[in-house]
């Protein structure tokens, strides 16, 4: 079933939302809405994406009419450098409009995974643009099984909420009223009530044996929070306590 825009978009008034049959990337879509000079808020999403992003130059599987997959143009009055934290207000606000909408138990998993029953369900990309940040949320909703590659690590809310589909409209009802609340955390308390909520949230964050994928290398330890600037911080097994800056982790 097609996408219902104009029922989403009659709850939020003046605020530009374009919704496609298809498209390569709705992230690519947003950064020319920006270069346009569309306002903060502004979303474009699309009933498929023939080449959705992903992390660290990924895909992002993107059937016809199960997911939600969308964009917004941001324009935060932000210090660049603060750019993952803005990945993780989204992270906190996805996880409470997946549960409010289900009642479904959600985790985070640093830096920007949406985990339900140990599968990611959920991906956030947050992109720097000529003075704007796009981001963009890719959500598994009615998916009932995935291709091959990704079957052992993807999920999705049908799948996670028993075969029960669920409605994409309400579900995006939730969701940009969350965002728009976790922004506004963000650029009125600061950054550290955003940090606080994700550790909240995240059975990640901290006392969490993990591997931290790093290119060809592993480190192995136990998560011991986040620094100032979000980023994981892992007491390794010889006793270090290094700062992930990124990669992959995953429960040992």
């Amino acid at each position: 079933m097609m996408f219902d825009i104009e029922a989403v978009a009659a709850s939020f008034s003046g605020r530009l939302m374009l919704w496609l049959d298809s498209t390569d990337s709705t992230m690519l879509d947003a950064a020319r809405l920006a270069e346009g000079g569309v306002p903060s808020g502004s979303l474009i999403g699309a009933e498929e994406q023939t080449a959705g992003q992903g992390r660290h130059g990924h895909s992002w599987h993107s059937p016809t009419g199960t997911g939600l997959y969308f964009s917004q143009v941001l324009r935060l009055n932000l210090p660049a450098h603060e750019t993952p934290i803005v990945t993780m207000a989204l992270g906190v606000a996805v996880a409470e409009a997946i549960t409010q909408a289900t009642g479904l138990a959600v985790d985070l998993r640093w830096p920007n995974d949406i985990m339900l029953n140990g599968r990611k369900a959920v991906g956030i990309l947050v992109q720097q643009h000529n003075g704007a940040l796009i981001t963009g949320i890719g959500i598994n909703v009615n998916q009932e099984s995935f291709p091959p590659d990704i079957g052992e690590i993807a999920t999705s809310l049908r799948i996670a909420n028993g075969g029960r589909p669920v409605p994409r409209e309400a579900l995006l009802l939730q969701l940009l009223p969350a965002i728009d609340r976790m922004l506004e955390v963000l650029t009125g308390q600061g950054k550290d009530a955003i940090l606080r909520l994700f550790s909240q949230a995240s059975s990640y964050v901290s006392g969490r044996r993990v591997v931290v994928e790093q290119g060809d290398r592993q480190l192995r330890g136990t998560t011991d929070g986040m620094d100032e600037n979000g980023f994981l911080m892992l007491r390794e097994d010889n006793g270090t306590r290094t700062r992930i800056l990124a990669g992959g982790v995953r429960p040992e």
